[in-house]
């Protein structure tokens, strides 16, 4: 039978020079969900976004992405997978449009002028923005391309490190949005960050981790921004 899920994670564990890293992580997210994973710096959420993207390997544990065993067919893995790292990094001298279609082309799906038109429209990308060099764009309007590069090779899985640092009010505004629309679209969203706020605004559900293990998870409807910020506190302070 095919697993449903859009991603699965099943006690995952690595560790670095005999240092735990993570330690039994399981997790899984449905197609469409938005999943915020927790935790203070060093706490193992960078190394988990690693480890789905196939940068490095688990000691012990299984990842799949969209039923593909990640560890197996990594590439196969990583065309379902696309990733916004903190700073997404764009080509500064090719305009927005011919970004979207450069990296497109290069994850295989050929997009023409209409097509890239419509997908950066989709990532919330201002129309006025289309036909700019992208050297001169802010962190928000990159992010906007690279959601759209990942609408454009169709990927499955989308995942985020730190999406709102260094963003104003309004750019994590409309972050949120260009997530609820890759949601919408059936794409699972994994964001490692510390903006409660935002995750109150976007996730479905959220897990904190500490030192490597999932100390919580929960769905982020029974919590208020209050109730939120003290689970978190507390949980950190174990």
């Amino acid at each position: 039978m095919t697993d449903p899920a859009a991603l699965r994670l099943d006690g995952v564990s690595l560790a670095f020079s005999g240092n735990p890293a993570l330690n039994g992580l399981s997790l899984t997210l449905a197609a469409g969900e938005v999943y915020a994973l927790l935790g203070p710096n060093g706490a193992g959420k960078t190394t988990t976004i690693n480890l789905i993207l196939g940068f490095i390997a688990p000691d012990a544990g299984s990842i799949a992405v969209d039923g593909v065993d990640a560890l197996a067919d990594p590439l196969a893995a990583r065309a379902r997978t696309a990733y916004l790292p903190e700073t997404v990094m764009l080509h500064p001298a090719l305009t927005a449009t011919e970004n979207l279609r450069y990296f497109a082309l290069l994850a295989g799906r050929k997009v023409d002028v209409a097509q890239a038109g419509s997908l950066l429209d989709a990532a919330g990308l201002q129309r006025e923005a289309h036909g700019r060099r992208a050297g001169g764009f802010s962190k928000g309007m990159r992010q906007k391309v690279g959601v759209a590069i990942a609408l454009a090779k169709e990927a499955r899985l989308l995942l985020l490190d730190e999406p709102t640092s260094g963003l104003d009010a309004s750019a994590a505004n409309d972050l949120s949005a260009t997530i609820r629309a890759a949601s919408a679209r059936g794409i699972a969203v994994l964001m490692a960050t510390h903006d409660l706020f935002r995750v109150h605004d976007v996730a479905a559900r959220l897990g904190i981790l500490r030192a490597g293990r999932l100390v919580d998870e929960r769905e982020t409807s029974s919590l208020t921004p209050p109730l939120l910020e003290r689970l978190y506190l507390d949980a950190l302070a174990g």
